[in-house]
C-alpha cells in the first residue's frame, strides 16, 4: 500500500504563519575516557572494542564521574554565558533500546549543571539576535545500532557500544528562533563557542555534535504555542535547516487544511529532503526520571570553578576584535578567519611569522581555502603548515618570488608537502630581478621586434603589454614584472 502524498503548504501561505523553533545540541566532550568509566571512546576502533562492566551494565558494576568532563561541560557552559549550578544531580532516565544495555541512561533532569545562558548569532543580512540557552546538562551517550552493511543485515540489526557512555553535554534552547536561517546561525554559534572553549572538536562527522529539532507553527499574532514535532537526532546544520523547512511546509499545510499537528517525534531523511514520523508522543512511555543512587551531587566549589575560568581560552568575539585591532584586518575577513579554532589559529601563526597579517589574511581565504575545498580536506590536514605559508610569502614580499610564480609554488608545496625553498631550488623558479640578465633578454626582444617598437613609439602605448608578455614568455614567468616594466619603458623611450 502506497503511504498517503504529504502536501505541503506554498509560501504565500507560509508567509501568514509563525514558525517557532527550539534546538537541543548534543555535544560529545573532548575526554580521554568515558563520563563514568575507564574506557575509551575514540572514533573508528572496531566494533565492541571499547566496553567495560559499567558501560555493559554487569551486576555489581557502579559508575564513577569523570572528573575531566565535568571540566569540560562548565567550559562549554561558560562559553554560551551560562550560570553554573554549585549543586548538581544526576538522574536516571529509564527507557529500553538495543544499544542501552542497562535499560536507563545516566543523565541530568531537574538540577542539571548549568543554566540560564544566552548566544548571540548574527544572520547574512547583518541582523543580530540574543537567544536564550534553557541549560546545559551533562550525561552518558548510547550506543549505536547499524541496520546494514553486515551479514544478515537484512534479518538482524547490529549494536556497537564503542560509544556507549560517552561524555556528552546537551545544550537547550529557548524557543527563541523563528526561522531556518536563525536555527542555522544558533548551530554554527554553538559549534564555534564550544569549539573555541576547548570542550570538544564538534566534529560532526564523527559524531561529536548532533542535534534534535522542534518546530511548531502558529498563526502571526498569536501568543499561544502550537503543538510541535520534534526532529531526532540531525547530524548536519544543512540538513537541520531542510528539516525545518520541511517541517513549517508541512505543518502549515494541516492547520490550513483544518486539521491538527500532532505531537510526535520525527526523522530526517536527507536523501528525500523529507521527515517521517517515528513515534507520537502521546504514546511515548515516561522515563521515570529518578535520582541516580550510584552518584553522590556533583558540587562545584568557588575554587574549582575559578580555575576552570581563569584557564578558560580566548572565544571567538574577543579573538574576532582583536584580529581587527591587532593585525588591521577588516570586520568581514576578521569573521572569515574565526570561523574555527583551527583557520584562526592557523591564520595567527602565519600573520606573526610573515610580518604581513593583510597579506596572509587574503591567502588563506583564497588560495588556501580553493585548495583544501577542492581536495575535500580541512584546514587541520592541510599539507601546507602554517609555517610554510609564511615562508612562501616572505619570498613573495622580498621579491625572490613574482605573485604568479607564487602560486605555481604553492600548488606545487600544497601537492607534494615540500617547503617552498627546495621547490623553488630544485625546479629553478626564483625570480630574475638581475637588470643586466634582463637588459639581455629585452633588447633581443626589441631588436626582433621593430615594427611593434615604431607602433609603441609612434604614440600607442598600449602594446607595451605585448613586449612584457615576451619577456615572460622568455624567461618563463620569472621575470620581475615591475623590473621588467620599468626597463621597457626606458628602453623604448629611444
Amino acid at each position: 500500500m502506497l503511504a498517503p502524498e504529504v502536501i505541503l503548504a506554498d509560501p504565500e501561505t507560509i508567509a501568514k504563519y509563525e514558525v517557532v523553533i527550539g534546538l537541543e545540541v548534543h555535544v560529545q566532550l573532548k575526554t580521554a575516557t568515558k563520563i563514568f568509566s575507564p574506557s575509551s571512546h575514540e572514533f573508528g576502533n572496531d566494533p565492541n572494542t571499547q566496553t567495560d562492566p559499567v558501560v555493559l551494565g554487569l551486576p555489581g558494576a557502579l559508575p564513577v564521574l569523570n572528573r575531566a568532563a565535568v571540566e569540560q561541560g562548565i567550559r562549554a557552559s561558560l562559553a554560551i554565558n551560562c550560570k553554573i549550578n554549585r549543586k548538581s544531580v544526576f538522574a536516571r532516565k529509564n527507557y529500553f533500546y538495543p544499544d542501552l544495555p542497562k535499560g536507563y541512561q545516566i543523565s541530568q533532569f531537574d538540577e542539571p549543571l548549568a543554566e540560564h545562558g544566552w548566544v548571540d548569532i548574527e544572520l547574512e543580512d547583518g541582523t543580530a539576535k540574543r537567544i536564550g540557552v534553557t541549560r546545559l546538562h551533562l550525561e552518558e551517550d548510547a550506543g549505536k545500532n547499524t541496520h546494514d552493511g553486515y551479514r544478515d543485515s537484512d534479518q538482524y540489526s547490529y549494536v556497537d557500544l564503542n560509544r556507549a557512555g560517552a561524555p556528552l553535554a546537551e545544550i537547550v534552547s529557548e524557543p527563541d528562533m523563528r526561522s531556518s536561517d536563525e536555527a542555522f546561525a544558533y548551530l554554527t554559534a554553538i559549534k564555534q563557542l564550544v569549539q573555541f572553549s576547548g570542550a570538544s572538536d564538534c566534529d560532526m562527522e564523527k559524531g561529536q555534535l548532533r542535534c534534535d529539532v522542534n518546530v511548531s507553527v502558529r498563526p502571526k499574532g498569536q501568543q499561544e504555542f502550537g503543538t510541535r514535532a520534534e526532529v531526532k537526532n540531525v547530524n548536519s546544520f544543512r540538513f537541520a535547516k531542510a528539516a525545518i523547512e520541511y517541517e513549517i511546509a508541512r505543518q502549515v499545510a494541516i492547520v490550513e487544511d483544518g486539521g491538527k499537528i500532532v505531537q510526535e517525534t520525527r526523522l530526517f531523511n536527507n536523501t528525500t529532503g523529507e521527515t517521517t514520523s517515528m513515534r507520537s508522543k502521546e504514546e511515548a512511555h515516561d522515563y521515570r526520571y529518578f535520582p541516580e543512587p550510584d552518584l553522590p551531587p556533583l558540587i562545584v566549589d568557588d575554587k574549582w570553578l575559578g580555575e576552570i575560568r581563569d584557564s578558560m581560552p580566548e572565544l571567538p568575539p574577543a579573538k574576532r576584535q582583536r584580529f581587527i585591532d591587532e593585525y588591521g584586518v577588516s570586520e568581514y575577513d576578521a569573521r572569515v578567519l574565526i570561523a574555527s579554532k583551527e583557520t584562526s589559529d592557523y591564520f595567527e601563526t602565519a600573520a606573526k611569522l610573515s610580518g604581513d597579517p593583510k597579506m596572509v589574511a587574503n591567502w588563506v581565504q583564497g588560495e588556501l581555502t580553493g585548495a583544501l575545498n577542492t581536495a575535500e580536506k580541512s584546514v587541520a590536514e592541510s599539507p601546507i603548515s602554517a609555517e610554510g605559508l609564511a615562508e612562501l610569502l616572505k619570498l613573495l614580499a622580498d621579491g625572490t618570488l613574482s605573485s604568479k610564480l607564487a602560486k605555481d609554488v604553492f600548488g606545487k608545496m600544497f601537492a607534494s608537502g615540500k617547503p617552498a625553498a627546495e621547490i623553488i631550488e630544485s625546479e629553478g623558479l626564483k625570480q630574475i630581478s638581475d637588470t643586466g640578465e634582463l637588459e639581455k633578454i629585452i633588447d633581443g626582444i626589441i631588436a626582433a621586434n621593430p615594427g611593434q617598437v615604431e607602433t609603441y613609439r609612434g604614440g600607442k602605448t598600449g602594446i607595451l603589454a605585448f613586449f612584457v608578455g615576451q619577456v615572460m614568455k622568455a624567461t618563463r614567468g620569472q621575470a620581475n614584472p615591475k623590473a621588467v616594466n620599468e626597463l621597457l619603458v626606458k628602453k623604448l623611450a629611444g
